[in-house]
């Protein structure tokens, strides 16, 4: 019998919204310990916002810390349902070379679960070594 994602996701998640600014989400990355907030409106995730954003696209380019979040998250969110199969999880972030995937149901951000949650799962632990093999450094959710 096949996982399914809501039985490893990570279902308390940080978020922010998009009309904070960035030094909000830096404050809430470095209290969590964690690199990437989902961007919540509404309950809906409509973006992704990394600590590698804030790096290269706002700081590097002379951005302050009162910058809107909305001006540099990943807008084009590629998402999940909390009832997708392990597997196919695995290889929806391999093609779109994500880390981490938010998990959505009814429109409504429930979790987000990462490669490293794949991994944990010891039958999950050669597909999400296929995944990360096929993820760059340059992938969209880092």
């Amino acid at each position: 019998m096949t996982q399914r994602l809501e039985e490893i996701m990570t279902k308390v998640v940080a978020t922010v919204r998009p009309d904070q600014p960035i030094r909000d989400a830096a404050k809430i990355m470095h209290e969590y310990n964690v690199g990437i907030v989902p961007v919540v409106e509404n309950g809906q995730c409509v973006g992704m916002l990394t600590d590698r954003d804030i790096v290269i696209r706002a700081t590097s380019s002379g951005r302050d810390g009162n910058t809107p979040i909305s001006n540099i998250m990943t807008k084009n969110v590629v998402t999940a349902s909390s009832q997708m199969d392990v597997h196919q999880a695995a290889n929806l972030m391999a093609q779109h070379q994500i880390r981490r995937l938010p998990v959505v149901d009814n429109n409504q951000l429930n979790g987000i679960v990462s490669l490293g949650d794949l991994a944990v799962e010891e039958i999950y632990e050669n597909e999400a070594g296929d995944a990360l093999s096929n993820i760059s450094l340059n992938d969209n959710y880092a």
